[in-house]
Order: C-alpha cells, then structure tokens, then sequence
C-alpha cells in the first residue's frame, strides 16, 4: 500500500522533540508548525484512504461491465449464426413432408 512509503506518521510528529540550545527555535512556534503538518498529513491519511476505496470500487465495477460485455458478444455472436440459416426450399418440403406423415399416417391408423 501507499503507507510503506510514509515515514512518519501524525503521532510520531506530535511526539516528535527538539533539542532546545541557547540559540535554538522557540518551542512555540515549532510547535505550532508541527500542528500544522499533523493537520495537513491527517487529511493527506485520509484522502489516500478514501482515493483507495473509489479505486477498489471502480475496478470491481469495470470488471461487471467487462463480464456482461463478454457475455453480450457471445449472446451476439449466438444471434448472428442463428440467423445466418436460410430457409430454403428443401427445408420447406421436407417440413411439409414431414407434417404430411403425421397427418395421414394418424388417419390411416384410425
């Protein structure tokens, strides 16, 4: 995931001390940077976190649409050589043929 990549997390900067020297920065203020970055990395957590889940959503979406596609074609591809058969004339007199058996050999039978 992306936070292998994250150094620090907010705890660990609102933990985090300085050494304070004779010189030093004023603790106020860094600390009130330190705020700051909490707020900033905080939300920057939470935005990845949200970014994630659309993308998760997105790819089992993608893979719904791909799978009714995949299934469309091949109900198309059903359809097209189905209708590819022409009824010809043969194909009619043997169904003709055939109606007449079951037709006259049931009257004959009687």
């Amino acid at each position: 995931m992306l936070f292998d990549e994250i150094s620090l997390s907010p705890q660990e900067i609102l933990e985090q001390e300085f050494k304070i020297d004779t010189r030093g920065y004023r603790p106020q203020e860094v600390d009130k940077f330190l705020d700051i970055i909490i707020n900033d990395y905080s939300k920057f957590i939470s935005l990845i976190k949200k970014i994630e889940n659309e993308n998760k959503e997105l790819i089992d979406e993608n893979m719904k649409l791909k799978h009714e596609l995949r299934n469309t074609r091949d109900k198309l591809e059903i359809l097209k050589s189905s209708s590819n058969k022409e009824i010809t004339n043969v194909d009619l007199l043997r169904r003709i043929s055939q109606l007449e058996k079951i037709i006259f050999g049931n009257e004959t039978n009687q």
